[in-house]
């Protein structure tokens, strides 16, 4: 019984992203949620659907933010997009060299894609066309994870070469190279306002870095 507009204005004080253009939306969500809640069914998960995906092993699967849609990369040396409740293959994003490893989505938008390979490459796609916008290459070693702030601004690459790297969405551009781990990096996370993105590697590490300075 708690009211719908009076929570998601508690919410929107933490969450920068919910702007008052979307604010009824929210509210209509939090709404269906609420009735969800309050259904005494037991529900039990079941398989849905089983796809063949690929022709050889998968990698990573992700969601769009929605989870209308869903990608897979494989050891094919391609990322697949997926109409989830259909079960329908959508595009094949086809381009990269070797195993495309780390896989993802601009969350919340869902308009972009990008892929990370073992051919030491990240690759910008468009979600709708399957046009890749760039194709971002500085590391020596094998890309093993990637993700975008929640801007959409920056995809933040983690390499086998023991450093991660920022580059600019738009541009196309590298921003800066975090360099400090003495091992590979094996997975990275921005903050939710961007500043600040944190590093896993298996130097044994933690290290969270400036986004602005790279240090």
């Amino acid at each position: 019984s708690t009211d719908a507009i009076a929570l998601v204005e508690e919410i929107r004080k933490g969450e920068p992203l919910i702007t008052a253009s979307c604010k009824e939306h929210v509210i209509h969500l939090v709404r269906r949620l609420q009735e969800k809640l309050g259904e005494k069914e037991d529900h039990k998960f079941y398989l849905f659907k089983v796809l063949r995906a690929h022709i050889l092993p998968l990698t990573n699967v992700a969601f769009n933010k929605s989870g209308s849609r869903f990608i897979t990369g494989s050891y094919d040396r391609t990322c697949k997009v997926w109409d989830t409740a259909s079960g329908e293959e959508l595009r094949t994003l086809e381009g990269h060299g070797n195993v495309v490893y780390a896989i993802a989505f601009n969350n919340p938008y869902g308009d972009k894609i990008a892929t990370g390979s073992f051919d030491k490459t990240c690759k910008l796609w468009s979600t709708e066309t399957g046009k890749c916008y760039h194709t971002f290459r500085g590391h020596s070693a094998e890309i093993v994870c990637l993700s975008f702030n929640l801007q959409s601004t920056l995809v933040a690459t983690g390499s086998m070469d023991t450093t991660a790297k920022l580059w600019d969405i738009e541009k196309g551009g590298e921003i800066v190279t975090l360099s400090g781990h003495s091992a590979e990096i094996i997975t990275l996370c921005f903050n939710t306002t961007g500043d600040r993105i944190i590093t896993g590697s298996f130097d044994h590490t933690v290290a969270v870095w400036d986004v602005d300075t790279g240090r």
